[in-house]
């Protein structure tokens, strides 16, 4: 899937994660690992991941941020990206917003807000911040409460 980001000069800094801090990226679109990467020392980039290869990845990050529009498998996907958020890092969650056409999932069947703070509302995260990443997109960041 081709689009834009939004701003991607000022995305570095809406997403809030400081070169110092370790990030995972996972199923990240190639420009958007290419933006964070070029924020960051060379010899640190983030690491990225495909979301059905997420259980091989080892170790805590200070920032994982997930992109998922499709709320089948989303579950067990977030619950899995949760576990590799260290104490007190955040996870951020970019999903598709529900009423713009362009996507690859159809409307009805797209993760949003309410989904994600279902979810996260019984592992103790909250929504603290929410971003736009492209024109089709948001992102939502969540922390422990």
């Amino acid at each position: 899937m081709s689009f834009a980001l939004k701003s991607p000069a000022e995305l570095v800094s809406r997403i809030g994660v400081s070169p110092e801090q370790s990030l995972l990226l996972v199923d990240a679109p190639e420009e958007l690992v290419r933006v964070l990467a070029s924020s960051r020392p060379a010899e640190d980039p983030p690491e990225t991941v495909a979301a059905d290869r997420l259980r091989a990845v080892k170790g805590d990050f200070d920032a994982v941020l997930v992109w998922r529009e499709d709320r089948v498998g989303s579950q067990a996907l977030l619950e899995s990206a949760l576990r590799h958020v260290r104490e007190p890092g955040v996870l951020w969650v970019v999903t598709a917003m529900r009423k713009v056409q362009g996507p690859k999932t159809a409307a009805a069947h797209r993760l949003d807000r309410r989904d994600l703070e279902k979810t996260f509302s019984q592992s103790g995260l909250a929504l603290d911040r929410e971003a736009r990443f492209s024109a089709w997109h948001v992102g939502y960041r969540f922390r422990r409460s």
